[in-house]
């Protein structure tokens, strides 16, 4: 979108601007600047790739004009309103093809930010008002390519070409064909091979036809191509290809010519089906959501496509099918299948009012979901578009790759050249033998499996992270991750499932465990503190009956509650509220309450004998406290009924993960708001050595920047480390968003932490983490494997070429065909890696 208001969330309004001009950093940090000199400015994101500005103000205090004015004041110029479309190019599958898209396109008047995404077959442009579809796909055909606008023809990876059956498949097996015949005849039996006759003062033999013929029918993609690279001034694989076979043939070489002409189209049908295998991960993710939806219409049911249910309709789900939106249960209970969404493996027991995801599956029962997000806005769709994203963004070995290439390729070409020309030149050298050297430096030249080698990886992985719950935003966070020394993690919802429960109940004398309970809950039903709320729910669940008379309720800030309960005035709160009630040396220890504080390891009398205050709260209190756990006294003005002990659970599975991260290297330190007895004992208990407790959200970002700059080296020296963070997104936002990589835990269906997120774990599965990190440490080995090897084959390659050992034969079948193979392969491995879990290793030890 060009220029767009519209609502946000909140109370705010966003605007997008094109600002073609805005294309480097420098750039964006001018405009931010001047922008936000306004008041009332929210938020600003300059997306330098595809030229835009993307404001969000408060409408109250700044006005669009004013923030055009201030990006005007910058020095920039904003082009008029119009839109973002987007075409499907499935032919488009390297960075040489979106090359040539991309001049084709930044040629036409009106248009503003190109993205092109080899990867999945789309172009999405920028334009201004009056710019016609039409244009942009008679501009993109102009390069070479069939084009379709994204909403007349759907989605160009819904239907899955069959490369092998192509018009393109065919000629080449007819050039193979013939090369193979020419050769039969030129070598293996020469002397059936009679002459044509002397064209142009050279004999053609039956066998030269051949090649020729060969040529046109496999070469005459190549030849379309290379004139269509010539045209836009792309110096790309296809030109030089179509160089290599035009001279070759000019130059009484129709072998090589012919040779090179098979195998580079079989090299490029082998290209484009290795890119189908990375398109399928994403076809994956597609095909989740189903097409069609039953929804209750007029008293009865009707089947309608999916992408026509609008919010408030009720569908219907049925055992096995597919939830066709996100929304709330209304009726009916299920077990749902999330895995494609979270990636938790067990079903989740779905009743009235739970939220469901498109794409998750009713594995045994009936449900009636009320739609609150339909089409576009689901999770499901906004996790596809993120995927398909991820590629926008190159990662820093991707941005060095496209320099050394835009080097590299010129020198090598000019190298080529300077080959075929010198020797014979300048030393009377053969011209035969030191074209075919030039020949095939000119092949080694194409650096197509080098440049292709990140971006495969980058969205194997992705795709990958993806069907297993974790949203990767992007190259370079799949990166970043990997390179990553320290993580830091919150306590609350992070390492704790973020909801207090009750953990112990202590009744002292004249009560039992069910009359504490009953007591405390009957107080603490009108409070609307988490605590009490805690202990109102615990004591349901163990079926206490909290049907007492109460009232004059007054909760005592800071301290608990008080209430009249059965006529008797009763206090729930802090253990400091019942100091100096009253007399409580003679307050004893019930038989319940002697069992429970021997399993925390004190021994029990039948009665205390400090004044003052009882000694079973005085000892049991700081025991509980040590624990992590927040101590709550029940009593009335007469002492004490009973301790009950609430904590915040620490996940099943943190123990085991933190384990994991220390095992791969990592460095992971615990960062929390909480007290420093709460924070001691929950580090303890999961196996974390350093914390840091009682920091306010600022104090964590600070937190964060220190220890980006105390990562020690083995020789005593200070170098920056990189540090991710993970929390659950809202309070720990400044932290998330200073660290190398934010991590939100718990996103699905949170609009909040999939847009600001590096990375979103779309459960509450610490299990996550983990894999997470092994799969950004194999992705980034992976890429690594992928360039140094590309190089070093191109380098062997151009070595042995002047000393007639390498030949174009090995140049395209090594150094093109193999090497694209490879690195595809070799990325494809990152679609097998899969998360651990607890359970499974288990298994596996038993």
């Amino acid at each position: 979108m060009s220029e767009l208001s519209s609502e946000t969330p909140d109370s705010s309004r966003r605007l997008e601007l094109l600002v073609p001009e805005m294309d480097c950093p420098s750039c964006a940090g001018k405009i931010r600047k001047s922008v936000e000199a306004l008041e009332g400015i929210d938020e600003i994101e300059p997306r330098v790739t595809s030229g835009r500005l993307v404001v969000d103000y408060d409408p109250t205090v700044a006005t669009p004009d004013e923030i055009r004015e201030r990006v005007r004041a910058a020095g920039y110029a904003i082009e008029a309103a119009g839109g973002e479309l987007t075409l499907s190019v499935p032919e488009m599958d390297c960075p040489s093809c979106a090359g040539k898209v991309e001049n084709a396109l930044a040629a036409l008047e009106g248009v503003g930010g190109i993205e092109t995404r080899p990867t999945s077959g789309r172009v999405t442009v920028s334009v201004a008002a009056d710019t016609d579809s039409e244009t942009l796909v008679d501009a993109v055909e102009s390069a070479g390519y069939d084009a379709t606008l994204l909403s007349d023809d759907g989605d160009p990876l819904s239907e899955k070409q069959a490369v092998w059956r192509s018009r393109r498949a065919v000629g080449t097996a007819v050039g193979a064909v013939l090369v193979t015949a020419g050769i039969a005849l030129e070598f293996v039996v020469p002397g059936i091979d009679p002459l044509l006759g002397t064209i142009a003062g050279r004999e053609y033999a039956l066998s030269h036809v051949l090649f020729i013929v060969a040529v046109v029918v496999a070469g005459t993609p190549i030849l379309r191509n290379g004139y269509y690279s010539a045209r836009n001034r792309s110096l790309d694989i296809d030109f030089l290809m179509t160089v290599g076979i035009v001279a070759s043939v000019a130059a009484h070489h129709p072998f090589e010519g012919a040779l090179l002409a098979v195998l580079f189209s079989v090299a490029e049908l082998l290209e484009r089906f290795s890119m189908d295998r990375a398109r399928d991960s994403l076809r994956e993710l597609m095909d989740l959501s189903p097409d069609t939806a039953t929804v209750k219409r007029d008293g009865g049911e009707e089947t309608i496509p999916a992408d026509e249910l609008v919010v408030g309709d009720v569908v219907v789900v049925r055992p096995g099918e597919k939830i066709p939106a996100d929304g709330i249960v209304r009726d009916g209970e299920s077990a749902v299948d999330q895995s494609p969404i979270t990636g938790e493996s067990v079903p989740e027991d779905k009743t009235e009012g739970d939220e469901v995801y498109a794409g998750t599956i009713a594995e045994s029962g009936y449900l009636e979901v009320e739609v609150e997000s339909a089409g576009d806005d689901s999770t499901l769709a906004r996790i596809i578009r993120m995927v398909e994203d991820a590629e926008r963004e190159k990662t820093e070995r991707e941005q060095f790759i496209d320099r050394f290439a835009s080097v590299y390729t010129p020198i090598v070409v000019v190298l080529a050249a300077a080959a075929a020309v010198v020797p014979p030149l300048a030393f009377g050298a053969s011209w035969s033998y030191w074209f075919v050297v030039g020949l095939t430096l000119l092949v080694i030249s194409c650096p197509c499996a080098l440049v292709i080698s990140t971006p495969v990886s980058v969205v194997s992985g992705i795709t990958s992270a993806a069907r297993n719950g974790v949203l990767i935003k992007g190259g370079r966070h799949l990166e970043a991750v990997g390179d990553s020394d320290v993580l830091a993690v919150d306590k609350t919802g992070t390492l704790t499932e973020g909801d207090l429960s009750v953990t112990d109940v202590i009744p002292l004398e004249g009560a039992d465990e069910a009359e504490v309970l009953r007591r405390a809950s009957a107080a603490e039903r009108r409070s609307e503190h988490p605590i009490g709320q805690s202990i109102v729910g615990y004591a349901d669940e163990q079926g206490v009956d909290a049907d007492c008379e109460v009232g004059d309720f007054e909760a005592l800030t800071g301290k608990g509650v008080r209430a009249e309960i059965d006529g008797e005035t009763h206090y729930v709160g802090k253990p400091d509220l019942f100091d100096g009630l009253a007399d409580l040396e003679h307050v004893h220890v019930t038989t319940d309450g002697g069992v429970a504080l021997e399993s925390l390891g004190y021994e029990t009398a039948s009665k205390c004998n400090r004044p003052g205050c009882l000694d079973v709260v005085a000892d049991v209190v700081p025991k509980l406290e040590a624990e992590g756990k927040t101590v709550v006294i029940v009593g009335s003005e007469d002492g004490p009924l009973g301790v009950i002990a609430v904590a915040d659970r620490v996940r099943p599975e943190a123990e085991w993960a933190v384990s994991q991260l220390q095992d791969q290297g990592v460095r992971v330190v615990m960062l929390t708001g909480d007290n420093e007895g709460t924070a001691r004992a929950i580090a303890n208990e999961v196996g974390i050595d350093e914390y840091h407790a009682e920091l306010l959200p600022e104090e964590k970002l600070e937190w964060i920047r220190r220890l980006e700059n105390t990562e020690d080296d083995e020789d005593g020296s200070q170098d920056d480390a990189h540090v991710a963070m993970v929390g659950d997104g809202i309070n720990d936002a400044p932290a998330l968003a200073t660290a190398t990589v934010g991590i939100a835990m718990g996103a699905a269906g949170t609009d909040t932490a999939l847009e600001t997120a590096d990375v979103a774990l779309m459960g509450d599965d610490l299990t996550r983490l983990p894999y997470l990190y092994e799969l950004s440490g194999k992705a980034n080995g992976v890429i690594r494997q992928n360039i140094w090897s590309s190089l070093a084959v191109k380098a062997v390659l151009a070595v042995g070429a002047p000393f007639g050992i390498v030949t174009v034969i090995h140049a395209v079948v090594v150094g093109d065909m193999g090497m694209s193979l490879g690195v595809t392969g070799n990325a494809m491995r990152l679609a097998n890696v899969e998360p651990e879990t607890p359970e499974a290793i288990a298994e596996i030890e038993r």
